[in-house]
């Protein structure tokens, strides 16, 4: 009924003899709706203040951080044919074991004695060095007695120059003195003739003083005249220090040409030895690149050249290898606007492809199947894909990684931020506003 009229009815009617309507009146499910909707309030109102810890979700991949632990390739450094190969894929090999052995294609490199041949040119090249210097060894010798005996002759002229100074000094008294007797000589001829013009002397007297002053007179031309003779000794004295000056250094410049032509020629005949000890080293290098050797332990992956026979050119890739051992990270992408919250050393749960796992967003603790990582490297660029790479590494302080993962497998991550009531994250995300986010120093999170 619709109960619009004021006039009631309850009173009039009597309920017990009406069995469905007592049946109606005695039903409870309204109280319990009621009952049932204040509880689930309540409880809600308990989850609304629950914590919640914020994150950011992406997907990403597993790799390695070192360089060297990455798959590799493995180039042939020279072109040749394949002539044998000593593995197959999925092989384990370990560093140095052959993987396959090439044949040369270069008919610069055909001859099978060139390597002997090189050999032989540079034992001749090093003897033709050794007789160069045994050569400029020899002219310096030369280049010494020629100087000893310079000096040899220098100190015969000198003596000899020496005695012929002191035969012109001697000779210029003997001059002096003989001009000295020819003076006194005149004068007793002139005295005498005076004498003898008066009567006082004979005429004897005067011939004997005549002839003793014609003697004076020659004595002293003899002694200019050998006063000279010496003077002209001492001068070619001289001259003959300057011929044996010029003769020696003549001498001595012709060796040392001759020293500085050996002394060029070796030089080009050890350029030529240089560029042929490169030649034998670059031919000895060649044949032990016909063996292709594994790098560093690992797997074989993948062939990229196949059969016998083959031709493979210069750093052609040949098969890729996966090292054995690595350092696993977690390589993932993270969106421009969220580059801001992401801090070194923050906090990843990582979920890899193939490990089952229950995951609850906001309470990671909660969670079972994910591992622990932690950020260690952010990319300062943007990559080609419009995001920026962040590098993950193993939490030391979580449970280790599986050991078998592989490398490239994939990854579901939670990149942890700050905790805060469930009721405040719905009204952020509701108002769009940013997460808060903390940033780590010295081990400890603080908030930005």
């Amino acid at each position: 009924m619709l109960n619009i009229s004021k006039n009631r009815v309850y009173s009039n009617i009597v309920e017990h003899q009406y069995s469905t309507l007592v049946n109606v009146e005695r039903k409870t499910s309204g109280k319990v709706l009621r009952k049932v909707l204040s509880t689930f309030f309540i409880i809600l109102l308990v989850v609304l203040f629950l914590p919640w810890t914020q994150n950011v979700r992406t997907n990403g991949y597993v790799t390695t951080i070192r360089p060297d632990q990455k798959p590799q390739q493995l180039n042939s450094l020279i072109a040749g044919r394949i002539d044998c190969w000593f593995v197959q894929e999925g092989d384990y090999v370990k560093k140095g074991d052959t993987i396959l052995k090439i044949s040369e294609v270069k008919d610069a490199y055909f001859d099978v004695k060139l390597l002997d041949r090189t050999r032989n040119q540079l034992e001749l090249k090093k003897k033709s060095v050794i007789n160069y210097e045994n050569k400029i060894d020899i002219q310096e010798n030369q280049a010494l007695v020629l100087i000893e005996q310079r000096n040899f002759k220098y100190s015969q002229i000198n003596i000899k120059l020496s005695q012929a100074l002191l035969k012109v000094q001697n000779d210029s008294i003997k001059y002096e003195a003989s001009k000295l007797n020819y003076f006194v000589a005149k004068n007793q001829f002139n005295r005498t003739d005076s004498l003898y013009s008066r009567g006082l002397k004979s005429k004897v007297d005067l011939e004997q003083k005549k002839v003793k002053l014609q003697q004076n007179k020659a004595y002293e031309l003899s002694a200019k005249n050998t006063w000279l003779n010496s003077k002209n000794d001492v001068i070619n004295l001289r001259l003959e220090l300057n011929n044996i000056n010029v003769k020696y250094q003549s001498d001595l410049n012709k060796i040392e040409s001759d020293k500085t032509g050996a002394i060029s020629q070796k030089l080009d005949v050890e350029t030529s030895l240089n560029k042929l000890e490169n030649t034998y080293s670059n031919y000895l290098f060649r044949n032990n690149l016909y063996y292709i050797t594994a790098p560093q332990s690992g797997y074989i992956t993948k062939t990229m050249s196949f059969g016998i026979g083959e031709t493979i050119k210069e750093g052609q890739e040949i098969l890729s290898l996966m090292p054995k051992d690595s350092d696993l990270a977690v390589e993932l992408y993270v969106e421009p606007i969220d580059l801001p919250l992401m801090n070194i050393g923050e906090k990843v749960r990582i979920q890899f492809d193939g490990w089952p796992a229950i995951v609850f967003s906001g309470w990671p603790n909660a969670s079972h199947g994910t591992y622990g990582g932690e950020i260690y490297a952010i990319d300062q660029f943007i990559s080609s894909n419009g995001k920026y790479r962040v590098l993950v590494k193993p939490d030391s302080e979580d449970y280790e990684w599986p050991s078998v993962l592989r490398f490239g497998s994939g990854t579901s991550n939670l990149i942890m931020l700050n905790d805060v009531p469930i009721w405040y994250e719905l009204w952020r995300k509701i108002n769009g506003f940013p997460p808060e986010y903390y940033s780590v120093k010295e081990g400890k999170s603080e908030k930005l």
